[in-house]
């Protein structure tokens, strides 16, 4: 299977021998892939991006810690953010070829899950989380700021290229004056926990989907999502057409 061969191809760039290679595995087994194996058990992703998540916060927090002693708490907290947000672990994930290697579902690869955002991006978090397990958190710490340090630097030298929302702002218009517009799509959580689901639309068409902890936050990771999306598809100027 294809996505075997992408997993020892990703095995070799990684650049070390893993101790459990099952972990390997169980970070790139999609959900929609353990539903549909059942009666047989088997592990999916989501316990080590649960972990992957923490990690990649403690080091990328540790990080501007040390490195930007003049920065307040506020402004560290938006350069993370803007570097471990759902367009941004994509995107990495994206020139790491993770895609090509998940385990997916039938009906999620027929749908495009190995370039959804959402699924790419869980799975950076995954890999994170079993790079830590399997190597320790230096290691994790290394791979992190392999693939992330220079957004981090862009960041904190005031490069806001993490305003997706004015990004894709001005790539429509250079096609179009029709107005785009964000919607939450849902709430979920506790009131002290919440986190919305945003869309954007063009055309009344969703282009993007994101999550967050506040609606601007979910509207920015939409924004990206459709990014993306641009981006992967290539003829803009067609997309935003309609034609």
């Amino acid at each position: 299977m294809s996505h075997v061969k992408e997993q020892e191809n990703l095995i070799e760039r990684l650049g070390f021998a893993w101790n459990n290679r099952g972990l390997l595995a169980t970070a790139l087994t999609h959900t929609s892939f353990a539903n549909e194996t059942r009666p047989m058990v088997v592990e999916h992703n989501q316990r080590l991006e649960f972990l992957g998540d923490a990690v990649l916060e403690l080091v990328i927090s540790d990080y501007l810690y040390k490195n930007y002693p003049r920065h307040e708490e506020g402004v560290l907290t938006k350069i993370r953010a803007a570097v471990v947000c759902e367009p941004s672990l994509a995107s990495v994930a994206q020139g790491l070829r993770l895609g090509q290697a998940l385990r997916l579902g039938k009906g999620e690869e027929r749908t495009g899950g190995r370039e959804r955002p959402a699924a790419l991006a869980d799975a950076f978090e995954a890999l994170v989380g079993a790079i830590y397990l399997d190597q320790g958190l230096e290691r994790a710490r290394n791979f992190i700021l392999q693939h992330l340090e220079e957004a981090v630097i862009a960041y904190a030298r005031g490069n806001h290229a993490g305003d997706y929302k004015s990004e894709l702002q001005e790539w429509i218009q250079q096609y179009s004056d029709q107005p785009l517009t964000y919607v939450i799509l849902e709430e979920a959580g506790p009131d002290h926990n919440k986190v919305f689901t945003a869309g954007v639309k063009f055309r009344n068409k969703l282009w993007g989907t994101g999550k967050g902890r506040t609606k601007k936050e979910a509207e920015q990771t939409a924004a990206g999502n459709a990014l993306q999306m641009l981006k992967t598809k290539g003829n803009v100027e067609a997309l935003v057409s309609g034609r």
